[in-house]
């Protein structure tokens, strides 16, 4: 058995692994959410934020639901909104007043551009 090392893919000075003093860990405090179908997500956060930054709802990353920190409580599915398609958003922000001139001046710039406008 020639050239074995003991130590390959280790860095000179390493400790054994696992080891615990590689460093401080900031101080962090754990929050539960619960979404409605009873799945927990915990997030970590830093113990001094204060406690109007910490989220009151998460989206739950198992199944995409809002969870809320109350276990008993959790937020409900917001209601999906059907598909809208332009002409729908377009209908609307416009009066079918508003609607019939515009479509008339469209209308007056074709017919002038094509030459055949009355006039």
């Amino acid at each position: 058995m020639a050239g074995g090392s003991a130590i390959r893919g280790s860095r000179v000075g390493a400790g054994p692994m696992g080891e615990q003093d590689h460093g401080v860990h900031a101080e962090r405090v754990a929050i539960s959410y619960w979404d409605a179908l009873g799945n927990e997500t915990v997030r970590y956060y830093a113990a001094n934020l204060p406690a109007d930054e910490i989220p009151e709802i998460i989206d739950s990353p198992t199944s995409g639901l809002p969870a809320g920190r109350d276990q008993n409580a959790p937020p409900e599915m917001a209601k999906a909104e059907p598909y809208k398609t332009h002409l729908a958003y377009v209908k609307e922000r416009r009066t079918p007043e508003e609607a019939q001139q515009i479509l008339d001046d469209a209308l007056h710039q074709l017919r002038v551009r094509r030459g055949t406008a009355k006039t």
